[in-house]
């Protein structure tokens, strides 16, 4: 299966929102946890271009997308959502290092992530270090805070 990496277009805002919250409810949320979030995992036409989108195809068909917001030299991996039929692909672990080479090239020397407890685990595996915790504006739960920085070697791991 063939992954390749584009910039994301204002039209397709909604669908890669309704994407994210695919890939939200994927790890057993309920419906009133996933409309609690919404709001926080919805992406407007006017944040594609100005939040660095990047999606994912795979084998010609959209699978996931990130965004990174901030200015250098520290910014946010904001939204890394993989669609449910996509998971186990390797298109989160391309996405991360597309968004992180990307990120290198405009001056940032780290991105911060304000991870899922589900997907800890998995920017671990791609050299973020956990750094603290960040209440969730949207929930009022405690995430995991984590720094990725542009010298990791993301796809060596």
């Amino acid at each position: 299966m063939a992954i390749s990496v584009r910039r994301g277009r204002p039209g397709e805002a909604a669908e890669l929102s309704e994407l994210v919250l695919r890939s939200k409810a994927y790890w057993g949320y309920d419906q009133a946890f996933l409309d609690l979030c919404r709001p926080a995992l919805t992406l407007r036409e006017d944040q594609v271009e100005a939040h660095r989108t990047l999606v994912a195809e795979l084998d010609g068909r959209v699978a996931g997308m990130v965004t990174v917001t901030g200015e250098p030299p520290e910014g946010e991996v904001d939204l890394l959502f993989v669609d449910p039929w996509a998971i186990g692909h390797g298109v989160g672990r391309v996405l991360l290092d597309r968004a992180t080479a990307a990120a290198a090239e405009e001056g940032f020397g780290s991105l911060l992530i304000e991870a899922d407890p589900q997907a800890e685990a998995f920017y671990l595996r791609m050299g973020a270090v956990r750094i603290g915790e960040r209440i969730s504006s949207a929930t009022g739960r405690a995430l995991p805070l984590l720094r990725l920085d542009r010298s990791a070697p993301i796809l060596s791991r």
